[in-house]
């Protein structure tokens, strides 16, 4: 089989974005369980990671301009740079600490993870809209695995993590994360072939605004679809299984540890596998840009009833007995599932509805409303598990399911059909 001409440049990039996402995913996992059991209420593991998400909103809406400027590998590059500066900056954490200087502290650098972050997302996903074979069905092929593996790699990190965090403690983990990313970043520098454009110097700012409708409506839609993922996903879930299944001892403390984290790498890693699978699940060979965005609204619509059903269920029932607990980890592990395929539909339109010229604009404002959908999901996940615990956090989500399907039925005209 002949490769496409971008092929080796799009190998080395889905390679980096792997090895970032590794150690996002597993940060994540390192302070939301070790804040935990230093006492930390649902709302303060909320502070933690609000910066995360406020940077991501930042960076996003003007990454787009800077790598148009200087060229989607510098951003690359920066983004998982600064990822291992606060790795680093991270081990700093001193326990002695109060909590409210620990708390701003871990947010300072969590916000600069959230920078680093994503600039390497958007320049991964940038680069496939340019590397993309042209033959049908291509550009969606290209983003679903990216995306898909990128999604299982950063389930993995969730379970790495944890398993680090109960065996080797906070500092050790995090310094080791470090160490191993520096030597990929320097690989990727090395082995980085050519074919990434380089910038344009009069690319400007106010470009970042995008005028198209599709694209506009689109982003709406991507906003609130993973503020209903993080409503529940960020706080709720993983403290609601650690009350339910920790004993308080601290072998019952490090089996809680490997059950959430393996909870959160199973649904994650299924998540990026339905993702991958998304253009032959959906037969995208063979369908139109049309049919494709029609499509998209059968599978929101079919996401409502998840959430909404799980808050109920858990609301009457009460008590978390073993049945409730299996029945939610079934629930959640369907909704990944539902939730990858929108989220594979909607990686392909908003590089389906940009053209070359303004890729990075326009999936940098898309993942700047992405991003402002985890910030409000981040909030709100502490905010409504401590106010009404996991009930409302589900409740929460359908809602916000809701809102995404109503944004996804603007969506007007496709693109050209030979996108799909």
């Amino acid at each position: 089989m002949t490769r496409p001409a971008g092929f080796g440049a799009y190998v080395t990039v889905t390679a980096a974005y792997w090895a970032f996402m590794l150690t996002d995913g597993a940060l994540r996992m390192l302070v939301l369980l070790h804040f935990h059991t230093l006492g930390f209420s649902p709302v303060q593991l909320a502070y933690l990671f609000v910066l995360y998400e406020i940077a991501g909103v930042v960076t996003n809406l003007s990454a787009g301009w800077v790598a148009a400027r200087f060229g989607l590998t510098s951003t690359l590059y920066v983004g998982l740079g600064l990822q291992v500066i606060a790795l680093l900056a991270l081990a700093q954490l001193d326990p002695s600490w109060g909590i409210g200087f620990s708390v701003a502290f871990v947010m300072l650098v969590q916000g600069l993870s959230g920078v680093a972050k994503d600039l390497a997302k958007m320049s991964s996903k940038s680069a496939v809209k340019l590397l993309a074979p042209s033959d049908a069905g291509g550009l969606f092929k290209w983003v679903a695995l990216l995306t898909g593996s990128k999604n299982a790699v950063k389930g993995a990190g969730f379970l790495l993590g944890a398993v680090l965090l109960a065996v080797f403690g906070f500092v050790p983990s995090v310094l080791a994360m470090a160490a191993i990313l520096a030597v990929i970043l320097v690989a990727v520098v090395i082995l980085m072939p050519s074919g990434l454009p380089v910038g344009r110097k009069d690319a400007k700012f106010s470009e970042v605004f995008s005028t198209n409708r599709n694209i506009n409506w689109l982003s709406f839609a991507r906003m609130f679809l993973f503020g209903a993922r993080d409503v529940w996903f960020v706080v709720g879930i993983p403290i609601y299984f650690y009350a339910v299944l920790s004993d308080g001892s601290e072998a019952g403390n490090r089996a809680a540890f490997f059950t959430i984290g393996s909870f959160m790498a199973v649904w994650t890693i299924l998540y990026g596998f339905v993702q991958g699978s998304a253009p032959r699940l959906l037969r995208a060979k063979s369908r139109s840009a049309s049919e494709l965005i029609l499509q998209a609204r059968h599978w929101v619509a079919a996401l409502c009833v998840v959430p909404f059903g799980l808050a109920a269920l858990v609301f009457v029932t009460g008590d978390p007995a073993p049945w409730l607990t299996a029945t939610i980890i079934l629930g959640l592990l369907v909704f990944g599932a539902i939730f990858a395929v929108n989220s594979a539909l909607h990686s392909y339109l908003i590089l389906a509805f940009t053209d070359a010229k303004r890729v990075t604009m326009d999936v940098g404002f898309y993942y700047m409303a992405n991003a402002a959908g985890r910030l409000m999901g981040t909030v709100l996940s502490g905010l409504t598990y401590q106010l009404g615990g996991l009930p409302l956090c589900l409740g929460t989500a359908g809602v916000m399911v809701l809102i995404s399907y109503l944004g996804v039925r603007r969506i007007g005209q496709a693109p050209a059909p030979h996108l799909a």
